[in-house]
C-alpha cells in the first residue's frame, strides 16, 4: 500500500502495521458495517509542532455517524485524542499526515441487523503521510457522473458509513475512465450535490455559492470551515443553496473541498472551461487562507488545532 506506516492503532493498543487485522467474518468486511472519519495533521516548523486540525468536531461526527449505524464507540473522546496523538508521535509524523478512525462491527451470525449488545464494536486508526499533489496548484477537470448521489431517504450522505462509499467509487472510476481527473455528481433532484469524498463550491459574480446541507451531501466540516472563513475574513458572501448543472459551465471558477481534497480547484466541467480554465484569483486566496490557519498561522483560530507533540501524553 502507497504511503503504509510503520504502525497502526487497534482496539486500544499500538499494532505494527502487518499486525492490525481484523477477521474476515466481520460485518465490517462483509457488508461494509463501519462508520470513519478522514481527519488532517498539518506541520508547523516554525512552532515545531503537528497539529491536528478540527479534532473535536471530527470526533463529533464520528459520534453522529457511529449513533446512525446504532454502533457503540468504546472510547471516550479523551480516549481517542490520546490514541491519535501516541499514533501519530510513534510514526514519526511531523506534517502533511492524513488518518481515518474508524469504528466497525466485528464477527455477526447469518443476519445483518444488530443491537449494539449483540455484536461487537471494535476501532482502528491508519494514518499515513499525504503531501499535496498536483491537483491542488494546477486543478482538476471534471466530469458529470451518471451515477447519482445517495439519497437521505435510502443511504444517508450525512454520515460517513463506509457504504456510501461504493457510490462515490462508482462516479469517481467512471470519471477516470472516460478521461476526467474528478466527477461531479448530481442528487436525485438533478441538482448539484458534491464530488467523490469532497464537497463543492463555484464563484459567480464574487459570490461564493455552494449546496445546502440537505442536498444529499456530507455535513462536511472543511466546507463549514470555509463558509466562516470566506464570510468573516475574506468578508465576501457565501449562499447555500441549490445549483443547477448548467450554472457551473456559467461558473468563474469552482473548487472541492473536505479533508482529502482540502482546496482543490475545478478548471474544467464536462469540458466547458470555468473562467479561463485555470485556477482562479479568488479560489487561490481560499486555499492559501485555509491552509495558514490549519497549520496554525493564524493565531484566532488556534482553537481549532489539537498539538501533537506538545499535547499530553
Amino acid at each position: 500500500m502507497a504511503g503504509k506506516a510503520e504502525f497502526i492503532w487497534l482496539d486500544g493498543r499500538i499494532v505494527p502495521w502487518a499486525e492490525a487485522t481484523i477477521h474476515v467474518a466481520s460485518e465490517a468486511v462483509i457488508r461494509a458495517a463501519s462508520v470513519f472519519e478522514g481527519v488532517r495533521g498539518y506541520g508547523n516548523a516554525e512552532h515545531d509542532e503537528l497539529y491536528i486540525f478540527r479534532n473535536a468536531d471530527h470526533l463529533r461526527r464520528l459520534r453522529q455517524s457511529a449513533r446512525m449505524l446504532h454502533m457503540q464507540i468504546p472510547y471516550s473522546d479523551e480516549d481517542l485524542t490520546a490514541a491519535f496523538r501516541e499514533l501519530l508521535r510513534r510514526n514519526g509524523f511531523r506534517n502533511d499526515v492524513h488518518f481515518r478512525p474508524t469504528v466497525y462491527f466485528g464477527e455477526g451470525d447469518s443476519g445483518a441487523s444488530y443491537l449494539p449488545d449483540e455484536i461487537r464494536t471494535g476501532m482502528f486508526v491508519i494514518a499515513v503521510k499525504r503531501p499535496g499533489g498536483k491537483a491542488l496548484t494546477e486543478g482538476v477537470a471534471a466530469g458529470t457522473s451518471t451515477w447519482r448521489r445517495n439519497s437521505d431517504i435510502a443511504m444517508p450522505s450525512r454520515i460517513k458509513a463506509a457504504g456510501n462509499y461504493h457510490n462515490s467509487r462508482l462516479a469517481h472510476v467512471e470519471a477516470r475512465r472516460n478521461g476526467y481527473g474528478a466527477a461531479l455528481m448530481l442528487n436525485a433532484a438533478g441538482k448539484v450535490a458534491e464530488g467523490p469524498a469532497a464537497c463543492f463550491m463555484m464563484v459567480r459574480q464574487g459570490r461564493v455559492i455552494t449546496p445546502p446541507v440537505t442536498a444529499d451531501i456530507l455535513e462536511s466540516i472543511t466546507r463549514e470551515t470555509l463558509i466562516e472563513l470566506i464570510r468573516d475574513e475574506l468578508g465576501l458572501e457565501v449562499q447555500e443553496r441549490e445549483i443547477d448543472r448548467t450554472e457551473v459551465y456559467m461558473a468563474e471558477e469552482a473548487f472541492f473541498c473536505g479533508s482529502g481534497a482540502e482546496v482543490t480547484p475545478m478548471v474544467s466541467l464536462d469540458r466547458y472551461d470555468l473562467g479561463d480554465g485555470k485556477v482562479g484569483a479568488l479560489t487561490k486566496r481560499i486555499q492559501r487562507l485555509y491552509f495558514d490557519v490549519a497549520e496554525g498561522r493564524v493565531e484566532k483560530y488556534r482553537h481549532w488545532l489539537t498539538p501533537v507533540y506538545r499535547g499530553n501524553t
